[in-house]
Parts: structure tokens; sequence; C-alpha cells
């Protein structure tokens, strides 16, 4: 396992800054968003954190996809061994391993709901439906394989009837079908529109002023949509969400220029290993600040229990290494279906 986070990853120097400072930019609101509605549930009210929230709802999770597909191109050719085993074996392991863990930790509340025999029944439905926060990385595999099946169809075909579902704003209660239709669409232009995606950087890179210009208007509409309460009807979603993911992006390129928030760097090069372990630091933070009251503002405890999701993921990632449990971030050999070769193992964008 590499420095980074990953296993046999590339090296600091062939990594893009900017993806970098887009996924930590992501990565952070995930976390925000998990850390956020947690702690206003738990304590039955809401407090400032909420508005940054419900502003990054349109654009959160399209900009974390669409970045998971970018690099794609690189990798569909590969044979099928090979890339099941990177795209979707890879992930299955962390999934399985991750959410076994995690079930771990919630399996005694569980059990005084409904007994030990229902705890059972719930660890096996979690193989069909998504368990907690591991959605993305049980979703990600399937966008993978149904990008290679689909090559046969005109791409524009494709993109259309994933536009079309994200659109059709579909609710069926499974997890899996619900988010697959919102979130294709943005994975599917990650991989179709790469090359415009790196235009975009490029020009952000060139032109600040006009970046920052930009920026400052798609704020305004963002935002206005979003208090407004139409962020979500047809149409304007996906143009929320496509709008949203070039922001992240030209953001993320300017703070890459400008080599500021280098933290954000930093998360975004970890960005599946905090994804992978924040819920823990997040769920002690929040349990001991709310039991103890002593921070009694609900903005404030979100920001705390935010903060210490990401930080404590790092940490728990740092103590696996010391303490040589590398299978919690490496997926060990006998867990590989083709040779292993020098390429990310833990990020979904390669």
């Amino acid at each position: 396992m590499t420095l980074n986070g990953t296993s046999a990853g590339p090296e600091r120097s062939t990594r893009i800054d900017w993806v970098d400072y887009a996924k930590g930019i992501c990565i952070v609101m995930v976390v925000m968003m998990h850390s956020v509605l947690g702690v206003e549930k738990a304590a039955g009210d809401t407090g400032f954190m909420h508005a940054f929230v419900m502003f990054a709802q349109p654009f959160r999770m399209p900009d974390f996809f669409l970045i998971s597909g970018l690099f794609l191109a690189v990798v569909i050719d590969r044979d099928w061994r090979t890339y099941l085993d990177r795209k979707v074996v890879h992930f299955a392991y962390f999934y399985v391993l991750w959410m076994t863990i995690q079930f771990g930790f919630k399996a005694p509340g569980f059990a005084a709901e409904s007994g030990w025999r229902h705890v059972g029944f719930l660890y096996l439905e979690s193989f069909i439906e998504p368990f907690g926060t591991l959605w993305f990385i049980y979703l990600l595999p399937m966008f993978f394989v149904v990008t290679k099946l689909s090559r046969g169809i005109p791409a524009i075909a494709v993109w259309l009837v994933a536009a079309a579902l994200e659109m059709a704003h579909v609710v069926t209660g499974w997890t899996v079908i619900d988010e697959f239709c919102a979130r294709f669409v943005y994975f599917y232009s990650g991989y179709l529109f790469a090359s415009y995606v790196f235009a975009l950087s490029d020009r952000s890179r060139e032109k600040p002023a006009l970046a920052l210009i930009g920026l400052a208007l798609w704020t305004l509409v963002n935002g206005g949509l979003v208090i407004s309460g139409v962020s979500h009807w047809p149409l304007i979603s996906l143009a929320l969400g496509f709008a949203g993911a070039g922001a992240i992006i030209v953001m993320g390129t300017l703070l890459a220029r400008m080599q500021w928030l280098n933290f954000l760097r930093y998360c975004g090069e970890h960005s599946i290993v905090i994804y992978l372990a924040f819920f823990l630091p997040m769920a002690v933070t929040r349990t001991l600040l709310l039991k103890t009251g002593v921070i009694t503002d609900i903005g404030t405890i979100s920001l705390i229990v935010t903060v210490a999701g990401v930080a404590g993921a790092i940490v728990i990632w740092r103590l696996a290494l010391a303490v040589r449990a590398d299978f919690l971030f490496e997926r060990p050999g006998a867990f590989w279906i083709a040779p292993k070769k020098a390429a990310p193992a833990l990020q979904p964008a390669e």
C-alpha cells in the first residue's frame, strides 16, 4: 500500500491536481451531508450548516460520479477478466468488508429493536439493498459494466436514455434502481465527454477572472433555485447537476493553479479511504457532543462532526498501516481474479 491510500497507485507526479481538488471538495460535501443530517435528526433541530447541505444537494453526487467516469476510456478496452477484476471484484470486496464492519457496530441496536433473528435478515438484505453510506461503491461497478456492455449502442442514444431516466425521478424504494436512474447519466457523461471536461479545466486555468465570474453567477442561480424549491424539477435537476459538476471542476482547477487549500487535494487523493471509514468517527463524535451537551449550537456541532468524520477516517487509515491491517484498504491477493498491475486500486478514476 502506498502513502496515498492506494495499492500500487500512481506516483504523485502523475496525478492531476485539479481532479484531486475536485474529488476532495466532493468527499467533504458527502461527509458534511451525512454529518449534518445525522446531527439534526438526533437533535430534532437544524443549524446553520443545513444551508450548505441544501445548496450542495443538486451537484454533490453528480460531480462525484462524473469524475468517476472521467478516465474510463483509458481502461474500457481491457479484456473482460481484467476489467471485472478492477471494476467489479475490487469494489465488491470493499463493499462486503466495510458493510460487515458498519453492520457490526449497528447490530446491537438492531437486535434491541427487533431481535437477533431479524439482524441476520438485515445483514443478508444488505447484499441487495446497499447498506448505510456505502451505496456509492455498490453502484459504481454496475456503471462500469453497463458502460462497457453498451459500447455497441450509439453513444448519443445511451446518453439520451440516461438523461431521461434522471429526469423521470424514478422512486421504487430500492436504492439500486432509484440511484442508478438518477446518477448514471453523470457517470456516462464523464466517460463520453472527458475531452470537454479537460478543455473546461484548461480554459479556467488560462482565464481565471472569467472563471470566477462564472462561479459567482452559478452560485446565485444554484442557490436561488434551491431556495425557491424547484431545484428537483425535471430538466432543472439535470441542468443543475451538470452545472454544479462544472463548477466544482472549475473550483478544483483554480485551487490547483494557486496551490491553495491543499488539505482538499489530500482529501481527494484519499477520497475512497475517507468514504469507507468516516462513519465511525462521525457517529462517535455526534453521540459524544449531543449527550454531553458541552456545545449546544446545532450548527457548530454539525461542523465539528464533519471535521471529525474526515480527519478520523484518515487516522483510521494511518493506524491500519501502522498495525499492518492493510486488508482494510488494500484488496488481498486472494481476492484478485486477474494479475496485478501498477494501477490505482482504491480510486474509481484511473
